[in-house]
Parts: structure tokens; sequence; C-alpha cells
């Protein structure tokens, strides 16, 4: 990998009249994150422009958006869509629950760093004065990146856990959300793995049932993304990738979202799971459902 070759190999496919789209999309998905940082600083360092400026002068659309995405460190793409997610036309309330039920304590410390840097507002304000409600509190708890994640499991608790979910929600008139809240978002993974099994028995019906026959709305999606996220992540992804695409129209916000922070954590273990559940592979879908550049450049994300 040479930072230099690769800004020049950039350069060249902008220069002049037309954009050469496919050495664009060659050049940046045969690369990884951290070397896509070191072409943008080399870019400066030896064009004196800025790669970031150059592609949006050069590009449009979706195919832009994902490029863009791609060139963006991690944390900061994670920031910018928080941030699009609160302060667009309207709140994209999927995307606050995508990212905040799925990304790890650390992930999360350093999401709340860079946005106070990048905004000068805590994302829990901006949550706060957006949302509203029992969903707020959710996206409040998510959002302090505070759950145990040791893998010690507490027999006695899980069982405790378990009764008071199923009196919180299924035996009581009502539903006392804040128990749900407090036991989902503040449990180590396999505590509620344990959780979610003996409560199957208690209840005589899985958790994910309960909560939608309990809750509705944003704060249903809320949890219910809280639990499939500790069952099985890389199935969670696939199901966002799966609803983002059928149907009318396409959801691209969520389509880019997903196949570009995922294309170097999980990539290979959503496609399985994509494959599985919905017969068809991820490859295909996109195929079907994208056209042009942005579908190329999806499909170079996606693998396989």
């Amino acid at each position: 990998f040479s930072a230099e070759q690769e800004a020049q190999a950039l350069r060249k496919a902008m220069k002049g009249l037309g954009t050469d789209e496919d050495a664009i999309i060659e050049s940046l998905t045969k690369l990884n994150i951290s070397q896509r940082q070191q072409v943008l600083i080399t870019y400066k360092s030896t064009i004196g422009r800025d790669l970031i400026d150059d592609l949006k002068s050069e590009l449009s659309g979706n195919f832009e958006r994902v490029i863009i995405a791609m060139m963006t460190p991690t944390t900061m793409y994670d920031v910018h869509e928080l941030r699009r997610a609160l302060k667009g036309a309207g709140t994209d309330e999927g995307c606050l629950i995508e990212i905040l039920a799925s990304r790890t304590n650390a992930e999360i410390q350093r999401i709340n760093e860079n946005y106070k840097l990048r905004y000068g507002s805590t994302l829990e304000d901006d949550i706060v004065s957006d949302t509203s409600s029992m969903f707020r509190r959710v996206l409040v708890s998510l959002a302090t990146g505070n759950r145990d994640e040791g893998t010690f499991v507490d027999e006695a608790l899980a069982q405790q856990d378990a009764q008071c979910l199923y009196e919180a929600g299924e035996k009581k008139w009502g539903t006392d959300e804040v128990q749900f809240m407090s036991i989902l978002c503040t449990r180590n993974r396999c505590h509620l793995l344990r959780v979610f099994d003996v409560y199957r028995v208690i209840a005589n019906k899985d958790i994910t049932d309960s909560i939608k026959s309990e809750m509705s709305g944003d704060l249903e999606d809320a949890l219910l993304a809280v639990v499939k996220c500790m069952r099985n992540k890389p199935a969670y992804f696939a199901e966002r990738l799966y609803k983002s695409m059928k149907g009318l129209g396409t959801d691209d916000s969520t389509l880019i979202r997903v196949m570009v922070s995922r294309s170097e954590v999980d990539m290979l273990y959503i496609r399985r799971e994509f494959l599985a559940t919905y017969g068809k592979s991820l490859h295909s879908f996109i195929k079907g459902d994208c056209s042009g550049d942005y579908r190329k450049v999806l499909l170079r994300l996606c693998g396989g």
C-alpha cells in the first residue's frame, strides 16, 4: 500500500474533463478505513488540495454519499449520522436506535467526546431536546455507554430479572417500561441471554413477543433492537439491510450507513445471516435494488 500512489491515482481520476468513477471505486474499496485516512493526508500534502472537497465536486447523489462515508473516520461517521438523525428534517429514530443499541461502551464514549467537540452540545442534550417520554429515556440510557461488559451470569439475579420483566409486562395491566429499560440497557450480554431463556419458561413466550404486545412505536423498536443486538448482532444488521431495500423505494440512509459502518466489522456474518433468513444473498438484493456507480460501490463493500 502506497498512500502517495493512491492519492495520485485519485487525482488523475478527477482531473480534467469527466470523472473516472471506476478508478475511484477501485482505489477506495481496496483500502481499509485507516489506509483511506492516510490517503486523505497524503493527498493534501502532495497535491495541495482537499480530497473530500474534490470528491464532493466531482460526484453526486447516493454514490457521493457512500464515498464520503467511506472517507470519514469510523467514530466521526457515527457522530455525523447521529447529528443528522437529530437535527435534520424530522427525527430519524431508526438511525438513533441502530447506532446506540449496537455500539460498544468504548465506541459510545468516543462518540460522546467527538460529538461534543464537533457540535458544542452533548449528544444527550440533543437527544433530550429532540425526543420524548420513555423512548427518550431509553436513548439517554444507551448513550451513557454504561452497560456491564463482563461475562458473569448471576443465576439468582437472572431468575429475578426474568420474573421482574414478566411482572412489569405480561402479568400486569399496563406496562412498567422502566423495568424493561433498566434491565435491558444495563446488564451484560451473557446475563441477558440467560434472562431471555428463563423468561420464555416463566411467560411461555419469547421476550420479543412480549415487547411487541406490550409496547408500540419507537420504544418498541428501541427495546427490540437491544434484544436483537444482544442475541445476534449480524442478524440485526441483516434485518436492517433487508428492510432498507424491500418493498417500494429504498431507505438509502440506512443502506449506506450499515454497508459502510459494518464493512470491516462483521460483513461476512451479516451476509451469512441475510442468506439464511431471507433465502437470497445480500449481493443479489443490492444488485436488484440499486443501479449505476452506487450499486458498484455497494457490491464492492458487500464482497462475495
